[in-house]
C-alpha cells in the first residue's frame, strides 16, 4: 500500500486493487508542480470528496471526465452532479460503507462546511465528511476538514484505524495542537500524516508541534509525490 501526498489535502492512495484520489486538487495548487499532474492521477480508480470546497474539488468534474472515474462522496452532492453533470458517482451517507475492488470505504462524521461558488455566492453542497478506507490489512482514517469531536472515539472503536491522515494547518480546520490532542485522546494510531498545512502563510508551516506531542516515530511529514509505502 502506498499513500502519496500531492500537497494541501489532496493524495494518492494506492490500495488494494484501487487508485484513489482524495480531494485531488491540482489547478492552483501551489504545492503540485505542474508537470507532475499527469503522474498524479494516473491508474485512477475512482475518486473520493470530502467536501465541496474548491482546494478540495474544483478539479473533480473535469478528472472524472478526464480520467472516466466515479466520484464516490455525500449523497446529494453526488446525486445533483450526475443529474447535472451526467457523470458515475457513487453517493452514500454518514455510517454507511461501499466496497470499491478488493477495498471498503466508510463515511465519518467531520465539522466544517460545504459549499461551491455561483453566481448567487456560496451555493450549498450537502454536508462535509471523512473516510476510514480499509485495505490491505491496514484502516486509514481521512479526516477531512475538521475540528476534533468527540465522535472520534465512537471512530476508533468501531473501525481501530492505524494510520491518521489529520487535517492540521488551523484558522480554517484543526491546528497542530488541536490534531495531537485528537490523536493521543481518542486515537491508536501507528503513523500520523498531517496534511492541509504548509499551503498558504495563514496555515501553519510547522508540524513540530504534533511531532513532539506524540510518540517518536509516529508522525511522517509527507513529501509532495513521495510515497510512503506500507
Amino acid at each position: 500500500m502506498k499513500i502519496i501526498w500531492l500537497g494541501h489535502a489532496s493524495f494518492r492512495i494506492e490500495i488494494g486493487d484501487q487508485v484513489l484520489l482524495v480531494d485531488p486538487w491540482l489547478t492552483g495548487n501551489p504545492m503540485l508542480p505542474k508537470d507532475q499532474h499527469e503522474a498524479a492521477c494516473a491508474g485512477a480508480t475512482h475518486i473520493l470528496l470530502t467536501h465541496a470546497h474548491g482546494d478540495h474539488a474544483s478539479d473533480v468534474l473535469d478528472l472524472a471526465r478526464k480520467l472516466s472515474v466515479p466520484i464516490v462522496g455525500q449523497f446529494d452532492l453526488m446525486s445533483y452532479w450526475q443529474e447535472h453533470e451526467h457523470l458515475a458517482t457513487v453517493g452514500f451517507n454518514k455510517g454507511g460503507t461501499v466496497t470499491l475492488g478488493t477495498t471498503k470505504v466508510t463515511m465519518v462524521h467531520a465539522v466544517h462546511s460545504s459549499s461551491f461558488a455561483s453566481a448567487e455566492g456560496p451555493t450549498f453542497a450537502g454536508s462535509e465528511c471523512g473516510y476510514m478506507i480499509a485495505g490491505d490489512g491496514h484502516t486509514i482514517y481521512v479526516s477531512g476538514d475538521t475540528d476534533v469531536m468527540a465522535d472520534m472515539k465512537i471512530f476508533n472503536d468501531l473501525h481501530a484505524p492505524d494510520i491518521g491522515i489529520l487535517c492540521a494547518g488551523g484558522h480554517f480546520t484543526m491546528d497542530m495542537r488541536r490534531a495531537a490532542y485528537a490523536a493521543k485522546t481518542f486515537f491508536d494510531f501507528k503513523t500520523v500524516i498531517p496534511c492541509h498545512y504548509k499551503t498558504f502563510p495563514v496555515l501553519e508551516q510547522s508540524a513540530e508541534v504534533l511531532i513532539k506531542a506524540l510518540p517518536e516515530g509516529t508522525v511522517i511529514e509527507p513529501q509532495v509525490m513521495q510515497a510512503i509505502a506500507f
